[in-house]
């Protein structure tokens, strides 16, 4: 058997932290905890997640997002590995990590339920393709950003 490693922490981050990267962070919770751990965080932030996005994702994934999540700020959250901002066409802080990506989300805020839904899954499709390229360790950043043992099964 092969020890346990410390799985990647991934950062998605957005202005308010209270609808997009608040998804995200619950998707990733849901779709990929076996391979990364989900934060999010903003710049500032609102007094609670964006009401649509909460009944939203219970509606598409059976999701609470209030039970586990609240607005957090950049300050909240632990060091991380990857950071994903969403899109939000403002200045992002510099937040240390190894690999950065943007998304290039649009806010879904008071949009109809069908664009809010779009945007969820869209978000789902990018969490299953990032947890894909960590498992093959393909996310570079001048160099391999992961050091990830992994269990060599050809052994």
């Amino acid at each position: 058997m092969s020890t346990q490693h410390e799985k990647p922490k991934v950062a998605f981050i957005c202005v308010h932290n209270s609808c997009r990267s608040q998804i995200a962070e619950a998707l990733g919770k849901h779709l990929a905890s076996d391979v990364f751990e989900s934060f999010s965080a903003g710049t500032k932030t609102k007094d609670r997640i964006n009401q649509d996005a909460v009944r939203l994702m219970k509606q598409a994934y059976d999701i609470d997002m209030e039970k586990s999540q609240s607005p957090k700020l950049l300050e909240d959250i632990p060091s991380v590995d990857i950071v994903v901002t969403m899109g939000c066409n403002v200045y992002c802080p510099d937040l240390p990590a190894s690999h950065r990506e943007d998304w290039g989300l649009d806010d879904p805020t008071g949009l109809p339920d069908d664009v809010f839904l779009e945007t969820i899954e869209t978000i789902a499709e990018k969490i299953l393709d990032l947890k894909s390229r960590i498992e093959r360790d393909e996310l570079t950043s001048g160099g391999l950003i992961i050091d990830r043992q992994l269990p060599d099964f050809n052994r």
